[in-house]
């Protein structure tokens, strides 16, 4: 029987809530689950001291390596246990690696050129000088983080006339130039910055949004869409990050509602260039890293023209909020581990 690691930075799976669905669907498909965190694993004996569920219980239990390991849980917390990590990637395959940071995936599209026609320019704010001459020639932009996380510290900007438009978390300014070239100066000395033209991704009703390409790997390790839906910013802003209060719909409807004359064919088009890009990714990360992607999420925006532009792409995107889907996501990684243990096997 395959079985499959789940490792993650907590040592007790009750506080891992998600384990349980991974746990049963392994089961229903014929195999075990193996529960561990790094300071579990015994490299002199190969074993490791993890959990099995078993009749409605996680059971403490001395198991063999497994044949494939699902790496989860949060990436920070993980890194203080990366020689651990990297001793079992050379005995075990893992599922999951990470598509770096956003600036560098942005860097690997463009110089790979065949999706660069969808990246939206940016440029680094290095100085009040380039940020003015950016927001000269765009007139309404967006200012946000390098390495920024769940759409915190963004800012939209236009200008109009003498006067600059700021919108940042859910509050609208406005500046004149002195005080507007302060305030950027100030973030610009504290973390790096980029600036981008804004896109103009709204709904009928003047509603921000974007669109999320969810995709996963399944067992014949063919990249598969798990769900692709829309993303609505609170009134009043530009984020429509969930944890900034967010909201989502089904995509079908949303389209119909948006494009009545054109919907199947942006649902089409949305859903070809999901996997193609994805495709692309992977080819990307086995070039640079000889590593195989696994699951993105995919951001992106539609113009006043229904031309896609890729705002970022995310690794470990989580299970799509609302649509009871949480399953589909397990069972296409079950399905993907599995594919994974059997290839290493030959």
């Amino acid at each position: 029987m395959i079985l499959i690691g789940f490792l993650h930075q907590r040592k007790n799976p009750e506080a891992v809530k998600k384990a349980f669905a991974y746990a049963a669907v392994a089961k229903a498909e014929g195999a075990t689950l193996l529960y561990f965190s790094p300071k579990c694993v015994d490299f002199v004996n190969e074993k490791i001291n993890g959990y099995i569920y078993e009749d409605g219980t996680w059971l403490q239990t001395e198991s063999r390596f497994p044949d494939v390991i699902y790496n989860t849980g949060c990436p920070e917390k993980l890194n203080h246990s990366k020689e651990v990590i990297n001793k079992l990637k050379e005995k075990i395959p893992f599922t999951s690696y990470s598509v770096g940071r956003k600036k560098k995936v942005y860097e690997r599209l463009k110089n790979e050129k065949e999706f660069s026609d969808y990246l939206i320019p940016q440029e680094n704010m290095e100085s009040t000088e380039i940020f003015l001459e950016f927001l000269e020639f765009y007139e309404r932009i967006v200012f946000k983080p390098v390495n920024g996380r769940k759409g915190q510290e963004i800012m939209f900007i236009e200008t109009k006339g003498n006067e600059y438009h700021v919108i940042e978390n859910k509050e609208s300014s406005i500046y004149e130039l002195d005080e507007l070239c302060q305030i950027i100066s100030t973030k610009i000395h504290e973390k790096a910055y980029i600036a981008q033209p804004y896109i103009n991704c709204r709904t009928k009703d003047n509603v921000v949004y974007d669109i999320r390409l969810h995709v996963q790997k399944n067992y014949n390790d063919q990249w598969h869409i798990t769900s692709i839906y829309p993303r609505f910013a609170p009134h009043g802003t530009i984020v429509t990050n969930i944890n900034s209060n967010g909201s989502t719909n089904y995509l079908l409807p949303f389209l119909e509602q948006e494009f009545p004359d054109s919907y199947y064919d942006i649902k089409c088009y949305l859903e070809h260039f999901a996997l193609q890009l994805a495709e692309h990714l992977d080819s990307i990360q086995e070039k640079y890293f000889g590593e195989s992607l696994d699951e993105l999420g995919i951001d992106v925006a539609l113009d006043d023209r229904q031309k896609i532009w890729i705002y970022e792409v995310n690794w470990l995107p989580g299970c799509p909020p609302t649509f009871y889907l949480e399953l589909d996501v397990v069972k296409n990684l079950i399905h993907y581990a599995i594919f994974l243990a059997k290839r290493g096997k030959l």
